[in-house]
């Protein structure tokens, strides 16, 4: 999902960019003060990385971008929605300086679909599944929904720039494809594929970390 430089008009990048200046600043007050326990800090740092390898493993799919697993709601789940948009927020950077997995420029873009509506609709999520099922079944919730909404902004983003932004004949002058392909191709891969996968990962990790962390889990933060 992540979108490179190049596909996104200045007019939608630059606003992501300062929404996220002020999004990672709070974002960072809340984690310096969750990690003031020096025990904290090895462990998120952990799952950090976590993050960072499973979104090395990018599948290509049709509608110009491609799909993995984020591990957006582990973070989440573990220590709150604005912990996990500050970590997630330091693994794209890193991605996009180290790698040039994603653009610089959409950083913002990436780190706001992704981060921001990957962490609260997972967070929210777990909140709403948990009060009708089981805490597991929950956790994959969490994967699924916010793999999918995340996908699904960045179909969004995408999609409106051959709508907003051409060049003097007519023609897209950034990302080529309209609604009509990005939604289905990113969404519909998410539904039925990368959401699962994303809601496997989840349960799966947060279960073998509950048998070996002391560290409550729960969708209470």
């Amino acid at each position: 999902m992540h979108i490179p430089d190049g596909f996104l008009a200045p007019a939608t990048y630059l606003p992501l960019l300062a929404v996220e200046v002020g999004t990672l600043y709070y974002a960072f007050k809340k984690t310096a003060a969750f990690i003031s326990d020096d025990n904290v800090l090895p462990f998120l740092a952990s799952i950090s990385a976590f993050s960072f390898v499973i979104m090395m493993f990018n599948i290509p799919i049709p509608g110009g971008t491609s799909g993995h697993a984020t591990g957006v709601a582990v973070l989440t789940l573990l220590f709150g929605p604005w912990v996990a948009i500050f970590s997630l927020s330091v693994v794209l950077l890193l991605q996009a300086l180290l790698f040039g997995d994603g653009g610089l420029l959409t950083f913002g873009a990436n780190a706001f679909c992704m981060g921001v509506i990957g962490s609260f609709s997972a967070h929210f999520g777990a909140k709403l599944a948990a009060r009708f099922v089981t805490e597991k079944i929950s956790w994959f919730f969490a994967g699924y929904i916010g793999a999918v909404a995340s996908s699904f902004a960045v179909a969004l983003l995408l999609g409106i720039q051959p709508l907003f932004f051409t060049d003097e004949t007519g023609r897209a002058a950034f990302f080529p494809l309209g609604l009509e392909i990005t939604v289905p191709a990113l969404v519909g891969s998410h539904a039925l594929f990368f959401g699962v996968l994303e809601g496997v990962v989840t349960a799966l990790a947060l279960s073998l970390i509950r048998r070996v962390h002391a560290m409550p889990l729960g969708v209470q933060r």
